[in-house]
């Protein structure tokens, strides 16, 4: 029998695993390779491992970070960015970007805290927040299919309109929420157990937000309309109902996140979500999703939030200047998409020579 033949190193691999004390079937040896490549070739993966080094780098050199109180407040930290992440992700799988949602985010919440502050009751107050996201998210996906706007720009105008309402509906002050609605500001204060209600929450959209886009028929859609909007169309996919749909469940996680600081804070600021659409955007892209459209999870973008919830932390308990602190995090990112761009073309190397 030939020394390289498939019977002769089943029957060493039988030997050394005799030696070790531990004996394993062949078949399960080869299922749990398979198992252990697929989960290592899976892009969230990659951005997990990166996730614990970087929290055991930061274990090793702070006393504070690997303690419960401060990993549970840096997952609140992060929560309202994950949330609208899962949203700004689903537009930038379509080849789109959304710009607004800070300005939705501070819209929407100014919206429920008036009514609160007005006494009206909490569902009609809550539903409102929400539906203003809604609306300003069918108003880009209208300009953007109908009118023929390029996302970047229509986004970048409804941010401009949203904050201007702010400030014209508030004169530059805070509205503040009644304490008797301990309901709602339990949603941005509460505890289950130890865990904050924010995460909670965060958890639940991703589970959501996976399911949608993994097994769903318009979560395939949204990938086909990404990957190619014109073959997606000549397929019968309805490409623009999925863009209008994807900036209306953008905007609503938006509004939802509103809420959610309205409920912490127990007030409406003015200035909530300046700058937001930044470190959102930031978020999908650390996890891996492709500016290009078509690549993308829900679930890459909250590890990528959280790569930045822990990397903001670990600065501050390192006692890193904050103008420091945004120059590490514009390097970060664009080390991540320069990253996601050699991975493209070295697919395509990997595929041209397959070919």
């Amino acid at each position: 029998m030939d020394a390289r033949s498939p019977q002769h190193e089943t029957t060493m691999a039988e030997v050394r695993q005799q030696e070790s004390g531990v004996v394993m079937p062949a078949g399960a040896v080869s299922t749990a390779r398979r198992i252990l490549q697929r989960i290592t070739g899976l892009r969230e993966f990659n951005i997990l491992v990166a996730l614990l080094l970087l929290g055991l780098f930061l274990s090793l050199t702070t006393d504070a970070f690997l303690t419960t109180g401060n990993l549970f407040g840096v997952a609140r930290a992060f929560s309202l960015t994950a949330i609208v992440a899962i949203g700004q992700t689903m537009v930038i799988l379509t080849g789109g970007i959304d710009l607004s949602v800070g300005s939705v985010l501070a819209l929407a919440g100014l919206s429920t805290g008036m009514l609160l502050e007005r006494g009206a009751p909490l569902p009609v107050a809550v539903m409102a927040g929400l539906g203003v996201g809604a609306i300003v998210g069918l108003v880009n996906g209208l300009l953007i299919t109908r009118v023929g706007l390029p996302p970047f720009i229509a986004t970048l105008g409804t941010l401009s309109i949203g904050r201007g309402l702010v400030y014209v509906l508030t004169k530059g002050y805070p509205v503040t929420v009644p304490y008797d609605y301990q309901v709602f500001i339990w949603l941005g204060q509460g505890y289950v157990w130890i865990v904050p209600v924010p995460v909670i929450v965060m958890v639940v959209l991703t589970i959501l937000g996976t399911i949608f886009l993994g097994f769903t028929t318009y979560g395939r859609y949204i990938y086909a309309v990404g990957g190619n909007p014109e073959a997606a169309r000549l397929a019968g996919i309805p490409v623009e109902r999925v863009k209008l749909l994807v900036y209306v469940l953008c905007s609503t996680l938006a509004a939802l996140a509103g809420l959610i600081l309205v409920a912490r804070l127990v007030s409406a600021q003015p200035s909530a979500g300046l700058g937001f659409e930044l470190p959102v955007i930031a978020a999908s892209i650390i996890g891996g999703t492709s500016l290009m459209g078509g690549e993308g999870t829900v679930l890459g973008a909250v590890l990528g939030a959280a790569i930045m919830g822990v990397l903001e932390n670990g600065m501050v308990l390192l006692g890193v200047s904050t103008y420091a602190q945004q120059a590490v995090t514009g390097t970060v990112i664009i080390l991540a998409v320069a990253l996601d761009i050699w991975q493209k073309r070295r697919r395509m190397r990997v595929r041209r020579t397959r070919g």
